[in-house]
């Protein structure tokens, strides 16, 4: 196969940054993530757009929803509504979401009861209870409307002491993604097209609105599965597109910030973020494929040569190890043995 032609940037000998002030608590961690140029997936597949990639991997604990956990239980402490060590805090997850109440809420004092749809991945459901969150399985086949009625049922059941910070709802969702997310791309540069993966909505209403701030002219697509395509008009349905494709329309996604859907399969997505992993060096979840798959398309329409399109990688591949992602690897792991070694 002959070298990849994609321009590299120049390395060059600088000093160290200066060493950043100590963390007043974990929460501080959060946000200014990197953006990273896919060098070889576009070329190979014919895409002449410059590919950027937001690894939102890179958060604390490895997912873009660290920004929500932090704005939506810092704006419910702003406005009086929880108080550390006497408000249980309740809220339905797909994972991601509940890992980084989890984590915050641990490091604020909380306690924390999360619901979830038994096909989440097992080492969602490890991460949730090493950070000591009590954990409620919800049926696979009733998705997320079932782990957000039962949220709700135990909301109710707690009284007055519980608090529901409601993801799918709440304002301070995309309003961290406007204070954080988009600045931090517009900070770097101002793409011609902006992607993400629809799971609350919070990430493209609130980035996308800044972006579209700062640039009018850019172009927001907004990515669901082929399988539950709720926002084109479609039925939900199961698919393994974890994260993403709740199948329902959030009310907090802002319909009118993007300029399209496209839809993207499971197994194009188990198949983008399998090549991210051994062609880029990314390790990223089932998710980040179909962000980047969608933006490939994006970057071959003809109007896009040589412009930038910015993609977000909304969580870290070690999340995913026992999912269909990582099946072949799993098995090959399973099967190794030991090799002979003479001492």
């Amino acid at each position: 196969a002959r070298p990849s032609t994609a321009r590299r940037l120049p390395v060059r000998a600088v000093a160290a940054p200066a060493t950043p002030p100590v963390a007043a608590d974990a929460t501080d961690l959060i946000g200014n993530t990197p953006l990273v140029r896919l060098a070889h997936i576009p070329e190979k597949d014919g895409c002449p757009a410059e590919i950027y990639a937001k690894l939102e991997s890179m958060e604390p604990c490895s997912s873009v929803k660290d920004r929500i956990g932090r704005g939506m239980i810092l704006g419910a402490e702003a406005a009086g509504k929880i108080t550390p060590g006497k408000t249980t805090l309740v809220e339905p997850t797909s994972g991601n979401t509940g890992i980084a109440l989890a984590f915050i809420a641990a490091a604020r004092g909380y306690k924390l009861v999360l619901t979830m749809p038994e096909s989440m991945s097992i080492e969602r459901r490890m991460v949730l209870r090493a950070f000591g969150a009590e954990l409620v399985l919800t049926p696979a086949a009733k998705g997320m409307k079932g782990a957000v009625a039962k949220a709700e049922q135990i909301c109710s059941e707690l009284g007055a002491d519980a608090y529901m910070l409601q993801q799918f709802a709440n304002p301070d969702n995309p309003k961290a993604h406007y204070e954080t997310t988009g600045p931090e791309i517009a900070d770097q540069f101002l793409p011609d097209a902006f992607v993400s993966g629809i799971g609350t909505g919070g990430t493209i209403t609130g980035a996308g609105r800044y972006l579209k701030e700062k640039n009018p002219g850019i172009k927001i697509y907004a990515v669901e599965p082929t399988e539950s395509p709720i926002l084109s008009g479609g039925k939900p349905g199961p698919h393994k597109i974890q994260g993403i494709g709740a199948g329902f329309v959030p009310a907090v996604l802002d319909t009118a910030i993007y300029d399209d859907v496209l839809q993207v399969s499971s197994q194009e997505s188990i198949d983008m973020a399998r090549r991210l992993a051994t062609e880029e060096g990314l390790l990223c979840g089932i998710s980040s494929g179909a962000a980047v798959a969608a933006a490939i398309e994006v970057g071959k329409k003809p109007e896009m040569a040589g412009k930038k399109v910015v993609c977000i990688i909304p969580s870290f591949g070690e999340r995913y190890l026992t999912s269909a992602l990582f099946d072949k690897q799993r098995e090959e792991a399973y099967d190794m043995v030991a090799a002979e070694v003479s001492i």
